[in-house]
């Protein structure tokens, strides 16, 4: 649907604003350059010129630096770009700033429908009592991880809100003051960031954001819903967590610092309960409450500096239930709805704030078992001490048993939940339970799900036969009869588009999902999806509420879950107003999916063959491009790739292995997509969709896949997503490598299925452009697309000049990798 009242709204408050502020950020000096702010803008354009005339990026530099500078120096041209890297970076800050600021002006001029607007239809359709059934047993859980595919530093992020808040109240002297602040800050990082740091980072939105959105989420629901009161679902939202819980890959998350975590997330929510009492108490003057609030308060502040203590949360509920009896009964209700927020607020995060997950890949509890087999010759103790053990066997065990510790502090959902990554058999489930067994769980102990991870195509065609096979296993049954026979299942949408590509991927795991929702109504089994999504529709993200809102009945709709990680978190769920939003739309996906009859949701045996054959040819086509013999090369010697672990954006090492030849397992999903977006290529995100339309069309198939586009919201939702991945593909960029002696064929393979793809979806879609459809997203891709060009422009010259084995290889180098961050950061609308 296009809206195109969205686009004056975008003009008036996002680009008019923009282009004013920048106005004045281009007109700071930086040391040694003073012009360098006049220049950008013409070496955007010139560039831009120059690239669609079929110039390099080589030959662009080197006759702008002749035409409209007197730098001849090479070290003075290599100080120029670094300064424009800072100048864009900067940039990108500065216009996300401007469109957080806009951002709720802009969503109600383009969301066609809003919860309040669905909850009021439900309600005078009838179908308020069917609704208040559903909320009452629904979730919306958001997973944050620490993934690095944001790269702003905390310092940065704090900028960023406080350039946000100031644009909103037009305070013009404090914009000018904080874009000189901006000017100043580094952006780049001396040291990789511990995974403490990593934890941290995100325990401030949890504080400064989280913490009150999801309070006002459930006051707004009551508002709209008041009967939801006598049987309120605390469990609507939930945060979980994975920074310091979070072991596949990352040989520096350990049980010590899966406690710090712990503990840093109950001493923030004590500090929270805290700061709120104290704005009570300022407020309730009453006597007879005043002493329960100033006891609870007390209580909380002495558990602050003391975080071991352990207590029920339900005492802190008891004290803010008496409180409200006492304000109804005795003062006349005053400041009631005040604590009735807290109570909430308490109510949902307890003790824990968010839930810590544990994960780690099958290979390794295989690795642990097989050493404590060998280690006892089959002999072993009925209990293991892990202190007998070294490496990773003993950090396993350490981590097994530390699990109790912490739900004796937190609660049970403190740490409650084991994800097996690159699950492929039911005994990578198993031998993780069987590593409980040896630190001295009972059955009854175990408060722990076991999530498998379903993330290779090999992974994904194996799930149902794994989990048949768990669910008889009596040992299995019986310990899913101690979790409410609830079995949570996560699927890996970044690995899985990396290694079958895009449309294969999506397909087999939206399979994988209707045939396990059957399976476990079989077994009398309640199945909950978890979605291992990234930003960019290449590692599985793109519109988050359209790809739910099309999952349909075949699918079970108990909750929706899903990972949120780097540009993201910042993109949709930064502030306040972006949080409720996103939240409300994923939970009006759920409502529509529940209570609707979507047609646009059912499948035929006609149409799920028809998906099987584009998904088939499109995989056959991807897999030909992962097997050519310059795929691997052609990503280590002209993209970015090698630049990531040098970038000091994550604490997890930059492959999965330390040889030096570089195999496909190795890549990680985020560095892989990374490297394409940076070349603006997006392989990733479309290759294998155009040779798939274009097979069955020259068979003389073209009106089902025409009819399909127009009658499945699942596949209309990966068209869709495809088309954003092609609209921020520029491959003018590149097109000097149509004349590299190595890689010409290579890169025209790429090129051809980009222009076959784009093609055929304009026509499948009857678009006269990409995202016609979405004329608020494409714009605002434009204009980053726009400000990030002079970055593109020099990284690919600093890639040529490192291809020609020049001098000051190690400056080129610092550009190539400098020049990661503003690209990645200017996606973050890609979510």
């Amino acid at each position: 649907m296009v809206n195109n009242d969205a686009i004056p709204i975008f003009n008036k408050q996002v680009l008019n604003k923009y282009n004013l502020y920048n106005s004045l950020f281009l007109r700071l000096p930086y040391e040694k350059i003073k012009s360098i702010g006049i220049l950008i803008p013409i070496l955007s354009s010139f560039g831009r010129e120059q690239l669609v005339n079929g110039k390099s990026p080589l030959e662009i530099i080197d006759l702008f630096f002749s035409r409209f500078t007197d730098i001849t120096d090479e070290n003075a041209k290599i100080d120029f770009m670094l300064k424009v890297i800072q100048y864009v970076e900067r940039q990108v800050v500065l216009f996300d700033s401007v469109e957080d600021a806009a951002f709720s002006k802009l969503q109600h001029s383009s969301e066609p429908f809003m919860l309040d607007d669905v909850i009021k239809y439900a309600i005078n359709e009838g179908k308020g009592q069917a609704l208040e059934g559903f909320l009452a047993d629904f979730s919306v859980r958001l997973v944050f991880t620490a993934h690095p595919t944001q790269f702003y530093p905390p310092t940065v992020q704090y900028i960023l809100h406080d350039l946000k808040d100031a644009i909103q109240d037009d305070d013009v002297d404090n914009i000018d003051l904080i874009l000189q602040q901006l000017g100043q800050t580094p952006f780049f990082n001396k040291e990789k960031p511990s995974p403490i740091d990593e934890a941290n980072s995100i325990i401030y939105y949890l504080r400064h954001v989280y913490y009150d959105s999801i309070g006002t989420l459930y006051t707004n629901l009551l508002k709209l819903l008041p009967h939801l009161k006598d049987n309120m679902n605390y469990n609507l939202f939930k945060i979980g967590f994975w920074p310091g819980g979070d072991r596949d890959g990352n040989p520096y998350v350990t049980s010590a610092i899966t406690a710090e975590v712990a503990h840093n997330l109950k001493q923030t929510l004590i500090k929270c309960y805290y700061n709120d009492l104290k704005r009570l108490r300022r407020k309730i003057t009453f006597r007879g409450v005043t002493e329960l609030l100033k006891d609870l308060s007390d209580t909380l502040y002495s558990s602050i500096f003391n975080i071991d203590v352990v207590y029920d949360y339900k005492k802190i509920t008891a004290t803010l239930e008496e409180v409200c009896h006492l304000l109804e009964t005795d003062f006349n209700s005053l400041f009631l709805e005040d604590v009735k927020l807290l109570l909430i607020k308490v109510n949902v995060f307890k003790l824990h704030f968010a839930t810590l997950d544990i994960r780690q890949d099958s290979s390794i509890h295989r690795l642990v078992v097989d050493h404590i087999h060998s280690k006892h010759n089959g002999n072993i103790p009925a209990i293991l001490d892990p202190m007998a053990y070294d490496g990773i066997s003993k950090e396993t065990l350490l981590t097994v048993l530390q699990i109790k510790d912490i739900q004796s502090k937190n609660g049970n959902e403190g740490c409650n939940r084991y994800i097996v990554s690159n699950t492929e058999s039911p005994e990578d489930i198993l031998s993780v339970m069987q590593l409980f067994s040896w630190c001295g769980y009972q059955n009854q102990d175990v408060q722990v799900d076991f999530v498998p991870l379903f993330e290779t195509i090999t992974g994904l065609t194996a799930s149902i036969s794994i989990m048949t096979a768990l669910f008889e296993n009596k040992m299995y049954s019986d310990h899913l009869s101690l979790r409410n026979n609830t079995q949570t299942i996560m699927l890996g949408f970044s690995d899985g588009t990396k290694d079958g590509g895009y449309l294969k991927a999506n397909w087999e795991i939206y399979k994988a999902k209707m045939a396990l929702t059957l399976l476990c109504e079989k077994y009398n089994v309640k199945v909950v999806f978890f979605d291992g999504r990234g930003g960019p529709p290449a590692r599985g993200g793109g519109k988050t509420q359209r790809f739910y809102a099309s999952q349909g009945k075949n699918i079970a709709n108990h909750e929706i879950q899903l990972t949120i990680q780097g540009q993201t978190i910042t993109s949709m769920y930064g502030n306040n107003d972006q949080y409720m939003h996103h939240c409300s739309q994923l939970l009006l996906a759920g409502i529509n999916n529940a209570l609707h009859d979507q047609t646009d949701t059912v499948w035929t045996d006609n149409t799920l063959h028809l998906m099987d054959e584009l998904a088939d040819l499109s995989y056959t086509k991807y897999s030909a491009l992962k097997n050519h013999k310059l795929f691997l090369a052609y990503l280590e010697k002209r993209s970015t790739l090698n630049y990531y672990a040098k970038a000091n954006i994550g604490s997890r090492p930059g492959k999965r292995n330390n040889t030096n030849d570089l195999k496909f397992s190795d890549l990680r999903a985020i560095s892989f997509v990374g490297s394409w977006s940076q070349l603006k290529q997006n392989v990733p995100g479309f290759f294998g969709i155009g040779s798939a339309i274009d097979s069955l069309k020259t068979m003389g198939r073209y009106n089902e896949i025409k009819d399909l586009y127009k009658n499945s919201a699942f596949f209309k939702a990966l068209m869709l997503n495809s088309m954003m991945a092609l609209e921020k593909s520029f491959y003018a960029l590149t097109s000097y490598m149509k004349e590299d002696e190595v890689f010409c064929d290579f890169w025209q393979i790429l090129f051809e299925e980009y222009s076959l793809t784009k093609q055929l979806l304009l026509d499948l879609s009857d678009q006269s452009y990409l995202m016609e459809e979405e004329q608020l997203s494409k714009a605002s891709i434009n204009v980053r697309e726009e400000i990030v060009l002079p970055l593109l422009i020099i990284q690919q010259y600093a890639l040529q000049k490192i291809n020609a084995d020049v001098d000051n290889i190690e400056q080129y180098e610092k550009i190539v990798t400098r020049s990661l961050f503003g690209n990645i950061n200017a996606s973050r609308n890609s979510a």
